[in-house]
């Protein structure tokens, strides 16, 4: 059985693969943001632009620094990041003290410091957030994307100073959610999910972009995660980040630790 602290310690550990973010190397260039909001674009517009722009590569990594910030209490960490898209992310602590892997069917993860792992589902990370993940879901938060298909059911848009607000048609009362839309680039500058009845809310805030060998991918981030009057804030900066170089994902649990089981 995990203690209550060590079950702290994991959420926010695991809660680190939702903020993987790429920010610039050398090559990389700074996405200028010149577009304004025009109401003379039809919601499928702006969904077919979206989707046009989502990054495509086959490999990625960087390092990445990320801040955590849970009441009064804030640390920071230095990781190496390696994805291959729509198979793997890979996260990497200093000298190996810790190593996570999630894939499509699961969330991997063990801590040498106190000799721990955890090989499960996506219910820990969903838990750390408050929403249902799964492996597609996080890749797209990590890159800028709609977390849900956009073809699936009919949406609405509004405008504000600065996004085209894209919403479903109908909302569902459960669970409220909005994507705001660069007029630039048309990825993310903010997504937004609500369950009011169970005081939840995720805010996944795009402060910026990069260009890198001609692919828009985010450069900085805010994670906000709210339940109840507990929140947890991560923000992100991210460096040396390169596309398409081989890359590998070792992951090997050492022998004699003991498992983490979330009841």
């Amino acid at each position: 059985m995990i203690s209550s602290k060590k079950y702290r310690l994991l959420k926010i550990g695991l809660g680190m693969a939702l903020v993987i973010i790429f920010n610039s190397c050398n090559s990389a260039k700074s996405v200028i943001e010149s577009g304004e909001v025009s109401d003379k674009l039809s919601t499928k517009q702006i969904i077919r632009q979206h989707q046009k722009n989502d990054a495509a590569f086959d490999t990625m990594q960087a390092r990445v620094r990320i801040d955590l910030i849970n009441g009064e209490k804030e640390q920071g960490y230095t990781f190496g990041y390696r994805m291959e898209k729509n198979k793997v992310i890979w996260l990497n602590a200093p000298l190996g003290l810790a190593r996570m892997m999630i894939t499509p069917e699961r969330v991997k993860f063990y801590n040498k410091s106190d000799n721990t792992y955890f090989d499960g589902d996506y219910a820990l990370l969903s838990d750390f957030v408050g929403f249902d993940l799964d492996f597609f879901k996080v890749q797209n938060i990590l890159l800028g994307q709609a977390i849900y298909d956009l073809k699936s059911q009919p949406h609405v848009v509004t405008t504000n100073d600065s996004s085209y607000v894209l919403a479903p048609e109908d909302q569902n009362v459960l669970l409220e959610l909005f994507y705001l839309i660069n007029p630039s680039h048309f990825k993310m500058n903010s997504l937004q999910l609500a369950q009011q009845a169970k005081r939840r809310i995720l805010q996944v805030d795009y402060a910026s972009y990069q260009e890198v060998d001609k692919q828009i991918l985010p450069k900085n981030i805010e994670i906000i995660a709210v339940e109840d009057a507990d929140q947890v804030i991560i923000r992100m900066e991210f460096k040396s980040v390169s596309l398409n170089e081989s890359v590998r994902f070792p992951f090997n649990i050492p022998s004699g630790y003991k498992e983490i089981v979330i009841d």
